[in-house]
């Protein structure tokens, strides 16, 4: 794929992302912003994911879990309120999310981001296009 095209994949989509280890947020922000997303944040702590999840316009959000040992869900709450998309970016297995979460797509971490992102950009593509008109 060209990067031209590469670059319309996600354009105007408008993607909140939470993770707090800095250099997998900045590989996941770069490569969302190379697909021609708008980038919100990224962020790593529970309140400055709170306060942009109230904020500011989104299509979707990519939210790691566990942020320094305290866990999202109230973001997710925030955001279905709102009907904004969420996207779980996680190590952690499916059987351990609660129930009530359990709709929610998950996006296993890798250091292999390459490989995955492909993946993602298409999971991205679908949430944006469900809050276009």
């Amino acid at each position: 794929m060209s990067i031209s095209s590469r670059s319309e994949n996600l354009a105007r989509c408008r993607v909140l992302v939470v993770e707090d280890e800095y250099f997998l947020a900045d590989d996941v922000a770069q490569a969302l912003s190379a697909h021609g997303a708008e980038v919100v944040g990224p962020v790593g702590t529970l309140s400055e994911a709170e306060a942009l999840a109230r904020s500011r316009p989104l299509d979707v959000a990519l939210l790691d879990i566990n942020l320094r040992g305290e866990l999202s869900y109230s973001v997710v709450d925030i955001l279905r309120d709102r009907n904004v998309s969420v996207v779980f970016t996680t190590g952690y297995a499916e059987t351990v999310i609660p129930a009530s979460y359990a709709h929610v797509p998950i996006w296993q971490k890798s250091t292999e981001i390459d490989r995955q992102m492909d993946d993602l950009i298409a999971l991205l593509r679908e949430k944006c296009h469900l809050h276009r008109p």
